[in-house]
């Protein structure tokens, strides 16, 4: 899973702008990522850079899958993103069927992670329903 170019510049301004937003300065970094590429739109200066995400990314695309797959049927209702708390931060993947966003943060509140959710997921359906966010195989 390289690391690609797969965002049109104002897709990845937008999509900066609703984390920030958001957020605030309690954001780290936000990768946009499909089936097989990934890109990073995001990383705030104060973090190391030479980060590998290619397992990073297919770790979160594989539990994805296997979360909707075993949670459809139950009473607990459609996937809406997964939370992963860290030492140092915390880790909130919001994706669908052909795409996904991981955003990292600093320190928040709960409510801040439902906020994020829903503001990507919301800019997510409008590309995909407008055709603007490239999918893969």
């Amino acid at each position: 899973m390289p690391e690609a170019d797969i965002l049109p510049d104002e897709a990845e301004e937008r999509l900066t702008a609703t984390c920030r937003t958001t957020v605030g300065d309690q954001l780290r970094s936000v990768t946009y990522f499909t089936r097989s590429d990934f890109e990073r739109v995001y990383f705030r200066e104060d973090l190391e850079q030479d980060v590998d995400l290619m397992g990073f990314i297919g770790t979160e695309w594989q539990d994805f899958k296997l979360t909707t797959d075993t949670y459809q049927a139950s009473e607990l209702g459609d996937y809406r993103y997964t939370l992963r708390v860290f030492e140092n931060g915390y880790l909130v993947r919001i994706a669908t069927d052909s795409a996904g966003v991981v955003v990292t943060t600093d320190g928040l509140e709960l409510r801040d992670f439902d906020e994020l959710a829903r503001a990507v997921a919301s800019t997510l359906d409008e590309w995909q329903s407008g055709g603007q966010a490239e999918s893969s195989n």
